[in-house]
């Protein structure tokens, strides 16, 4: 039932298993969930089946956009208005919140929302009760929150726009939603099942070549799954009931395509052996989680390699545990990166963390 619950997920590859799984672990609790990810990959879709393998998927799913709203009427949609709280309001109004008791509330681009409203809803998360505006009665709310953004949180803390206290209440259960490019394995899926929709609705659809699929695949897509219905959309107009060549495709999709280039598929073995964050860290990493991460890495064998050079060192002088983790950890990510020529998903995919991880860890130490 619950894969069923999923399947508006489109995709089987590894990055896309990661993510059901994910959801399944924390559809049954009512933790706080964060979803991380580029604009345009789907972080409403998850949202939603999150919310619909949850024990509360027969109450209401309240999104709000907290970049869409103007900040000086954001607080009366998230907690409803009284009569006459200002110029306008002419009737008692609920808020997001109010609708969604029960539920489950969606509060997309959380990262945009003014920090004036951020102290407001660090109080709601922490103590769960809120005031309408111009009303002086407090509504106790059982309400399960997910919040999303294509923003860097920890940089937004950094430069001062965003509350570090709030960022913590919310991280608790984070969920990557990864970039189309990270997973081109699922395009296929995803056209078929575009075209699946535009066809229900009484119209004519193409098909893709093979060669034409290929490029599509090697496209680095900066407008994740968003750009890819557009395409599709697009293709069906000008192509019903007709085979798309490679030559049909819009230039900047005809890419230039090597020799041996063939169709990425999902790889059934790889996908047998995904393994999943069972505890997600809604902490910045210890040195404790630096020593697991090198443990995983052992499995791999690239620890193996790291302490075969670099022997255990001599404790009778004493140790600087922080600064040898560090080396070992620096060490570790360059010789990923050597060996995948740069390419920071692949090497992110041989130390088995995030790319987005990987990538704040590279800034962190200043790698190339």
């Amino acid at each position: 039932m619950k894969e069923e619950l999923l399947s508006s997920l489109v995709g089987n590859g590894p990055a896309m298993q990661q993510v059901k799984k994910l959801i399944q672990q924390v559809a049954q609790t009512d933790a706080t969930v964060l979803i991380l990810g580029e604009s345009g990959t789907g972080k409403e879709v998850v949202a939603q089946s999150l919310h619909s393998v949850s024990s509360r998927s027969n109450q209401a799913f309240i999104p709000i956009n907290c970049g869409a709203i103007p900040g000086e009427l954001l607080e009366s949609e998230l907690f409803g208005h009284e009569k006459g709280a200002f110029t306008g309001a002419i009737t008692a109004r609920k808020g997001r919140f109010e609708m969604a008791e029960r539920g489950t509330i969606f509060l997309d681009e959380i990262g945009d929302m003014p920090l004036p409203m951020q102290v407001k809803l660090l109080r709601v998360l922490q103590e769960r009760i809120y005031e309408r505006v111009g009303g002086n009665k407090s509504f106790e709310c059982d309400v399960r929150v997910i919040a999303a953004t294509h923003r860097n949180l920890e940089d937004n803390i950094s430069d001062g726009t965003f509350r570090e206290d709030l960022f913590y209440r919310l991280n608790v259960f984070p969920i990557e939603m990864p970039s189309l490019r990270e997973r081109p394995e699922d395009i296929p899926d995803l056209f078929d099942f575009m075209f699946d929709k535009i066809q229900s609705s009484g119209r004519a659809i193409p098909k893709l070549s093979e060669k034409a699929m290929i490029a599509l695949q090697q496209y680095a897509w900066p407008g994740n799954v968003r750009e890819l219905g557009n395409l599709a959309e697009r293709l069906s107009i000008l192509f019903p009931d007709l085979v798309v060549e490679y030559g049909d495709l819009p230039v900047k999709y005809q890419v230039e395509l090597p020799e041996d280039a063939s169709l990425i598929r999902v790889d059934a073995s790889q996908l047998a052996q995904q393994s999943v964050e069972t505890t997600p860290q809604s902490e910045p990493p210890s040195s404790t989680d630096i020593v697991m991460e090198a443990e995983t890495l052992d499995a791999a064998g690239q620890a193996d390699e790291f302490m075969a050079s670099n022997p255990t060192p001599n404790l009778e002088e004493g140790l600087d545990l922080k600064s040898y983790l560090v080396e070992m950890e620096v060490q570790l990510i360059q010789k990923a990166l050597v060996q995948t020529d740069g390419n920071v998903s692949q090497a992110a995919k041989l130390l088995q963390t995030n790319r987005t991880t990987l990538v704040e860890k590279i800034r962190k130490f200043n790698l190339n």
